[in-house]
């Protein structure tokens, strides 16, 4: 995607070797044109797909997954909290997720009815490195009975073996720009987004 690109070429920042830092435009400040257009890229590539809700993982994922949504027909979006709060009551599926970003373990978790069985789910999520969010999210899905019909990542560590593992298991992943490595703080992406 080229306006995303060219955000992560000329405003982004590689920090040591594995650091993506984007939050001039993508988590931290918004550049909201540059979010819709990202939400119509993945529903371009996930309508025929034909997935009924959106999840991700607060709080980053969030406006992307909005969306994505809104370009899909203003289907639902469901995000896992990182944390219990007082709201919820004990009818919750959880997966351990490790936070690469943050270096912590969190335990995911969303109500089972926002989560309903025979859903057809779109993960979307701002980085993937290992792979961990989205596994995570994955095995909500699975515990409640949920398809997973594709992933969309706005920027895969391609260096990392996140996608590579997701590829290898069939998963249909859309990554909207694809890191190929830092150098000297520069951030070098691989030519083609998948």
């Amino acid at each position: 995607m080229k306006s995303l690109r060219r955000a992560i070429e000329t405003q982004g920042v590689g920090l040591g070797q594995d650091i993506v830092k984007v939050d001039m435009f993508l988590n931290h400040r918004i550049d909201t044109a540059l979010l819709f257009s990202m939400g119509y890229a993945w529903a371009e590539e996930f309508r025929e797909d034909r997935p009924d809700l959106i999840l991700t993982v607060e709080a980053s994922g969030i406006a992307m997954a909005v969306a994505a949504a809104h370009a899909l027909g203003d289907i639902p979006v469901v995000f896992a909290k990182k944390s219990a709060t007082v709201v919820q009551n004990e009818d919750l599926v959880q997966a351990p997720v490790y936070s690469f970003t943050h270096k912590t373990q969190n335990n995911i978790r969303i109500d089972k009815k926002y989560l309903p069985a025979g859903s057809r789910v779109l993960i979307i999520d701002d980085f993937l490195a290992d792979g961990q969010a989205v596994h995570g999210m994955m095995e909500l899905c699975e515990k409640q009975g949920a398809e997973v019909v594709g992933v969309g990542i706005a920027v895969e560590k391609g260096f990392q073996p996140g996608g590579k593992k997701l590829r290898e298991a069939g998963i249909h992943l859309k990554s909207l720009a694809v890191v190929k490595s830092i150098e000297n703080g520069r951030i070098i992406l691989r030519d083609d987004a998948d």
